[in-house]
């Protein structure tokens, strides 16, 4: 059925809802009450009705409090307890929040998933929330009543059925039926055999799995609707037969929806988002970006969220159409992008001059200049002996032999070809001549760009299979000096003979832990003799001081662990670590701040809980000196078997980083604390200890990022770091899974102290190199965390984008597809010669159109 058979009215925009600062990613309708839009700028905001235009929405309140960006949102229709409404939000940040709209407060913050949300549904009074941790997880008044591994990879979506099911999808590429905890079926049929090449194209580049489940939805007294990243949607019966596929985007489908009326919207990378009617595309609404999502208002407009941070509505109302004003400009935004994107004959479209270009004449007979006209580049010819330009033909890309020699930055080549790396990068152009050799050219070009040199290989190959260059000769014996594959032969298997090493990485993997050794031991024995001295002047708590004995031991202590050069024949006392955990051990139960003094119960000596006042800077000074004993004790290799040992009976560590941390923690004692802990993973002994007790100690300290304090963001990337090293060693996927989350949240923080951020990226690139989590890493932003780090002008950070870059590129399955053509009306001949070349890499074939 064509789409003319279709009884159907066409959407037409009705207005644009500006606001959000980065991509809008995801679209709750809520009732008639209004919208709800989440960003990846980690805000939501509610869009109401605008009073004075019924045409317009207006941002009525700004939801302020995810930490990473925002993605899964869901609506509480208004009760007594939220008489205005409620949003229920998921988001990279592992969280997911309730929020009042009345109040715009967040009034209920749920955590338990380690990992992205990437679905929250109601069912009645409770919250299902879907993560990349795998898991499902149900909420009940705030708290966690249950959860269960739903999927063996990825989480992406999680919708409730009419008749009170839950369905599933995952990167998997299934789909799954729940009643509870109970699995009643599982759709298979998202197989990745629909994509045509651009979704190669797309996929492939960011290491995608061709046939995730990205989006469901009910289609109303049909089915369920699934997206996938092969380009299909498909309508299921609940028993799992597939009712309709429908085909017709070019890359990841990420959202689809259905309206009762019948009609299907999707939305996709391909910057369209399309409506289906009864399984046919009757209309494509384009987009100057990437369409996340997609969805019906109740009336039937569409509203669709995209890349460039705009939200859009789509009406077939006549009366609430855009004005002509607005309509003309949305479609020079349109055209406007897509001439930033389009190249032709190795020029960006827009660099190009336009017609008044031939008013200067030419220099030379023969001499070519291309001027844009329209959305086309046109060749023009210098006639010197009549003295005006005349026009060649319409360039679209790289030439054929059969043509003129394609001109790039004034020199002219056999071809020039355009490479599109992907990810919201630029065309780039690559110029070469049949007598280079590829392998001198794809050096040269690669650094050029900036692109990692692992795409090598991949570039010869394209340029001997598109230049016909099979009788290209090359050196049996050569090595590429960087994959160390044989040079690639047209007919013969890529990297058939050769070695496949490796490439090599500037800082990742990351070996051994780091530590911090520095300590002004003089200064900790002078903070402790203060603190003492208080004691001894107050008469009635005088026998609360440390005694002699014990003074005289403490000095004993810092001089074994400032002596370095004798740490592996000095001892410690059994008696010496007793002491360091009675001192820990006199942490405040409670304080009271008084004017000048601070009332203190201690507890290290008997009777116990006894009243002290000294000053707070006294007090805290006391605590932090004892801590940073402690912290340099565990790096002396006696000293951390002989405190093991305690802690094993009584783990008065784990007791001091609960104390620490409870709010409202200092940030002396957070610092020194995390540092503490930091050293512990200098002595393999511990390990297992920090191990078993790592989601308390991660969750403990996660508020050091927040911090202004640079000491304590630093401080909390090296523990972060330190964890990936280990957790990797111990092949604990859960763990690295933990620690990738936190070490991704901290590496989106653009503004963090170059060290933090840094080490923070080290933790992620060794986490995808040698852990297993790399899937799931490709699952996050961590393409745009890399790119940002390579634009970075701090050197290290740049150099560890450009690791992590690299490390994406090397995964991939398939190679790098390119697609190259070109179109030439030659306007000296008397007939017209129309082509179109086209490559399809993937699979091995030419096509000719004529």
């Amino acid at each position: 059925m064509s789409s003319m058979e279709v009884d159907f009215k066409q959407y037409e925009l009705r207005c644009q809802l500006r606001g959000h600062e980065d991509d809008v990613r995801g679209i709750c309708v809520c009732g008639s009450e209004g919208i709800a839009t989440s960003s990846r700028d980690r805000t939501v905001r509610f869009w109401s009705l605008d009073s004075s235009d019924k045409r317009m929405y207006v941002s009525s309140k700004m939801l302020l409090g995810h930490s990473s960006f925002v993605g899964p949102l869901a609506w509480i229709a208004p009760d007594e307890e939220f008489p205005e409404g409620g949003i229920v939000s998921g988001g990279m940040d592992t969280m997911v929040f309730v929020w009042d709209l009345r109040t715009g407060e967040k009034v209920q913050s749920l955590k338990g998933h380690q990992l992205q949300v990437t679905g929250v549904v109601l069912d009645g009074g409770d919250i299902i929330s879907s993560s990349v941790d795998c898991t499902l997880r149900r909420w009940r008044k705030g708290q966690p009543v249950e959860s269960w591994e739903a999927h063996k990879s990825a989480i992406q979506a999680v919708i409730k059925l009419p008749s009170g099911e839950l369905v599933s999808g995952s990167t998997d590429t299934t789909l799954k039926l729940w009643r509870g905890k109970t699995c009643l079926h599982t759709f298979s049929g998202h197989t990745g055999r629909y994509p045509a090449p651009q979704i190669y194209h797309a996929l492939f580049l960011l290491d995608r799995s061709l046939d995730t489940v990205r989006g469901l939805a009910v289609m109303h007294g049909l089915g369920i609707l699934s997206a996938s990243h092969d380009g299909s949607i498909m309508l299921w019966a609940q028993s799992g037969e597939v009712l309709m596929v429908m085909v017709g985007h070019t890359s990841i489908v990420y959202s689809v929806d259905a309206h009762v009326s019948g009609l299907i919207v999707s939305g996709s990378e391909d910057r369209f988002a399309k409506i289906w009617k009864d399984g046919v595309c009757v209309q494509s609404l384009e987009h100057p970006g990437c369409v996340w999502d997609a969805k019906f208002l109740e009336n039937g407009d569409i509203v669709t969220a995209c890349s460039d941070g705009v939200v859009r509505i789509w009406t077939v109302d006549q009366e609430n159409i855009a004005d002509p004003v607005e309509l003309d400009a949305y479609a020079s935004e349109l055209s406007e992008y897509k001439l930033s994107r389009k190249s032709v004959g190795g020029l960006k479209l827009v660099d190009l001059p336009g017609l008044e270009a031939l008013q200067i004449p030419g220099t030379s007979d023969g001499q070519t200049k291309i001027v844009r006209e329209g959305d086309n580049g046109v060749a023009y010819s210098w006639n010197m002996r009549e003295q005006k330009w005349d026009k060649i033909g319409e360039v679209v890309d790289g030439p054929d032999d059969s043509m003129k020699r394609s001109v790039l930055d004034g020199v002219q080549y056999d071809y020039v070809f355009d490479v599109d790396i992907g990810d919201g990068e630029p065309i780039r152009t690559l110029p070469y001549n049949r007598s280079d050799n590829p392998y001198d050219t794809a050096d040269k070009w690669l650094l050029k760009e900036n692109l990692p040199l692992s795409y090598r290989q991949q570039i010869v190959e394209f340029i001997l299979q598109n230049t016909g260059q099979k009788d290209f000769n090359i050196d049996p014996t050569f090595r590429d000096p960087y994959t160390g594959s044989s040079a690639y032969v047209p007919g013969q298997p890529s990297y058939a003979s050769g070695i496949s090493a490796k490439p090599t990485f500037k800082h990742i993997p990351k070996r051994g832990m780091l530590v911090f050794d520095a300590a002004q031991f003089d200064g900790i024995l002078k903070k402790i003799s203060e603190f003492n001295n208080t004691l001894l002047a107050d008469l009635e708590k005088k026998d609360l001081s440390l005694t002699e004995p014990e003074i005289s031991r403490l000095g004993a202590i810092v001089k074994i662990l400032k002596d370095t050069s004798h740490y592996h024949t000095s001892r410690f006392a059994d008696v010496d670590i007793a002491l360091l955990l009675k001192l820990l051990k006199s942490w405040p139960v409670a304080m009271i701040f008084p004017v000048g003094s601070m009332l203190v119960y201690v507890n290290y000596r008997p009777p116990y809980m006894f009243q002290i006042h000294c000053s707070p800077s006294q007090w805290l000074a006391f605590i932090c000196a004892v801590i940073d004993m402690l912290r340099m004790t565990v790096l002396h290799p006696d000293g951390a078997t002989v405190l093991l040992r305690h802690v094993e009976v009584n783990d008065v560590v784990m007791e001091m980083i609960m104390k620490a941390t409870t709010d409202p923690a200092l940030p002396a004692n957070l610092l020194t604390s995390i540092r503490a802990v930091t050293n512990f993973f200098k002595n393999s002994s511990y390990h297992g200890w920090l191990q078993k007790h790592r989601s308390d100690i991660l969750d403990a300290f996660s508020s050091c990022l927040a911090s202004p304090n640079k000491n304590l963001q630093l401080a909390y990337s090296t523990l972060i770091l330190n964890y990936a090293v280990l957790l990797i060693e111990k092949k604990d996927e859960e763990g690295q899974s933990h620690v990738l989350s936190a070490a991704l949240e901290i590496a989106e923080q653009e503004t963090l102290e170059i060290d933090s951020r840094f080490r923070a990226l080290v933790a992620i690139g060794s986490l995808m190199l040698e852990g297993q989590v790399k899937k799931l890493a490709m699952d996050f932003d961590v393409g745009n965390i890399a790119k940002a780090a390579k634009a970075s002008k701090e050197a290290k950070i740049a150099e560890i984008g450009a690791d992590i870059d690299l490390m994406r590129e090397n995964g991939r399955e398939f190679g790098q597809i390119f697609c190259v053509g070109i179109k030439l009306e030659i306007a000296e001949k008397s007939r017209s010669e129309k082509f179109i070349l086209t490559n399809h890499i993937f699979r091995g074939t030419w096509g000719f159109i004529s």
